[in-house]
């Protein structure tokens, strides 16, 4: 009996221990995972969506326009506003490069690029959409990228590619087209003929149409037929991930920034290209991605955690060089992101992977971020390490606690004090605790799946204690949430989307949820309209501005929202649901069936997004207006 109660103690203390996280294990996985996707034909290099790049050897074929003047374009980015720059109108682009259409519009020169890639095979073809400027040139040019351990030659209008990687390949290449010359090892075609690139696959003319067209067949058709009615909503946010997906050489890794434009802008290392990744920004991509690329959903959400600071948080943005915002954060959206990626791939080493840092990240806000219980958006000063801009700008100061919220310039922080001590805002935001009280509980989920027991309770106190102390900033007499001044000890009366972020949390009641939505998100005095949600009240003296985030309308806003509405199950609340999806819907099409542009903000009042300058015309979380009706539509699960 003794020795029956012995064995049974014993069992139970093994019980109660804590599981052993392999972390070894799961990088391991990922490391296979990018060496499985940074490979074959595609647009990898940001520095121009008309560079095809065969990865891992970084092999590249270059197209360049010309005119008869002498002048030539060798960059080109969707939605350039730079003088003199090509206009870029996006068609359908597979993640892997298996099928690529793009047309540019350049001095007078109007052409259509195609590609079709299998393996070490790629064709492109480019052909005239008008009768295109007289003199024009169509410039092909055979190159090796990013120092890469490669041979090329070129006689004519043919080309051999050798790498030492592995000195049994040799790839040949021949252009078809009205050739000109060969300058300088560039091959020189007229623009008003089409040309056709072949590279490892000898085709004529007539079999690299049939090859380009029976790739465009599989890729996209098979999307129309998936997504039926829903297609278009698909295709913007398939379309914009895909173009934006590129391959970057100072880290190794496949990634999708928000635009290549920033990419290149904030590149300490323009001749390698450069990226950045913004924090929410980018686990917002991971979770549309997840729709239908598991390895591109893990490869950014893992990158972006992977920027990670010293003092533990996932910053506001992260870049080459070791350049990062080591002063703030930015929403915590990551295991948001995580645990719905998780349901859908039900793969513990990719929770593995992420779970440590998470943990970090979550105790830093409690332990850098609060005042009288609650969180604050604030700034802490560091030592300098790279010198750069916006390792100064607004550090310790309000307008870095704005940078923190990710809502840069909006009303709600205006005229806030800054306490210097502490890093913080003098103000307890509802949607940062709102996020933090979301965090929190999924984080514990998490942990339970991965047999983290302590951190599981500790996760669930915190969650509790949170959410007892943010019951407070509600006010009977609005039926609305409030931020909440700590120096004058009053609510603070300027409000955007985030003060719906409760709904996330799961706090308010159903009978709170749909007054504060009656009242509120429906009312057309404050967020309700044809088009919506704008980021500040229209009722607010901000909202006129129409600059950023004072008056926009911002998808990431709507998303969230959203999200917060799918916890209710009501009558009122689920066909509020369904009419925010129809509107956000509406105006991610407007502009995307005149244009194929996916803009970073919009109009609140006439639902354009290139009436500014300050709106970035392919920027990817624009798609989550249209991820918000796939869920709705029971195409995300």
């Amino acid at each position: 009996m003794m020795g029956f109660l012995l064995l049974w103690l014993i069992s139970a203390a093994l019980q109660a221990q804590d599981h052993k996280i392999n972390t070894a294990s799961a990088r391991k996985q990922y490391d296979e995972l990018q060496r499985s996707i940074a490979k074959g034909w595609n647009t990898w290099d940001t520095r121009s969506v008309l560079r095809h790049v065969l990865l891992p050897y970084g092999l590249g074929v270059d197209i360049h326009l010309a005119t008869s003047d002498g002048k030539r374009v060798d960059q080109f980015f969707i939605g350039d506003r730079e003088k003199g720059s090509a206009q870029m109108r996006p068609g359908a682009h597979s993640y892997d490069g298996y099928y690529t259409d793009i047309t540019a519009l350049w001095n007078g020169l109007k052409l259509r690029v195609e590609s079709a890639a299998e393996g070490l095979n790629n064709v492109v073809i480019i052909t005239p959409q008008a009768e295109n400027a007289r003199g024009g040139k169509v410039v092909v040019s055979v190159k090796n990228l990013w120092q890469r351990a490669n041979t090329i030659s070129t006689k004519n209008n043919t080309f051999t590619m050798q790498t030492l990687a592995d000195t049994t390949l040799k790839l040949t290449g021949k252009v078809l087209g009205d050739f000109i010359e060969n300058k300088n090892g560039e091959m020189i075609f007229s623009a008003d003929q089409p040309v056709v690139i072949t590279c490892g696959k000898a085709l004529t003319a007539k079999q690299a149409r049939q090859w380009v067209d029976a790739h465009y067949h599989y890729f996209v058709l098979s999307n129309k037929n998936k997504y039926g009615k829903s297609y278009e909503e698909y295709n913007a946010m398939q379309n914009v991930l895909g173009w934006d997906n590129i391959y970057d050489p100072t880290i190794n890794k496949v990634i999708t920034p928000v635009s290549r434009i920033w990419n290149v802008g904030w590149s300490n290392n323009p001749s390698l290209g450069g990226f950045v990744l913004f924090c929410w920004d980018t686990y917002f991509a991971s979770l549309m991605l997840s729709t239908d690329n598991k390895a591109l959903a893990y490869a950014n959400a893992v990158e972006i955690t992977r920027g990670i600071t010293e003092q533990g948080f996932v910053p506001n943005f992260y870049t080459e060089s070791n350049y990062k915002s080591r002063d703030r954060s930015q929403p915590p959206v990551g295991t948001f992101t995580a645990w719905n990626i998780y349901q859908k791939y039900k793969e513990k080493w990719f929770l593995e992977l992420l779970y440590d840092d998470f943990l970090k990240w979550n105790r830093w806000w409690d332990q850098n971020r609060q005042t009288d219980g609650l969180l604050c958006w604030g700034s802490t000063p560091f030592e300098p390490v790279t010198y750069r801009w916006w390792e100064f700008d607004g550090v310790n100061e309000t307008f870095g606690g704005a940078l923190e919220s990710g809502l840069d310039n909006s009303q709600m922080y205006e005229g806030v004090p800054f306490d210097k001590q502490r890093h913080q805002q003098k103000l307890n935001d509802v949607g940062l605790n709102s996020l933090y009280i979301m965090d929190c509980n999924l984080l514990a989920r998490i942990a339970d799946e991965l047999g983290q027991r302590k951190d599981a309770e500790e996760l669930r106190q915190r969650a509790n204690a949170y959410t007892a102390r943010l019951h407070r900033l509600w006010d009977n007499k609005t039926s609305f949430y409030y931020n909440y001044r700590t120096d004058t000890k009053a609510f603070s009366p300027r409000t955007s989307p985030t003060n719906f972020y409760p709904l996330l949390a799961g706090l308010p009641t159903n009978k709170q949820a749909e007054d504060m939505l009656q009242k509120h998100l429906l009312n057309p005095d404050e967020f309700w309209g044809e088009w919506v949600i704008p980021a500040t009240p229209r009722n607010d003296p901000a909202f006129k501005e129409n600059t950023y985030w004072r008056g926009r309308i911002w998808a990431p806003l709507n998303f969230l929202v959203y999200m917060g509405l799918r916890n209710y199950n009501t009558p009122v609340i689920s066909d509020v649901r369904r009419q925010l999806a129809e509107k956000s819907k509406s105006l991610l099409l407007k502009s995307w069936t005149a244009d194929r542009y996916v803009f970073e903000n919009y109009n609140a009042t006439t639902g354009q997004g290139d009436d500014v300058r300050n709106s970035d015309k392919f920027y990817h979380w624009g798609a989550l207006l249209g991820f918000i009706g796939l869920i709705e539509q029971g195409y995300y699960n």
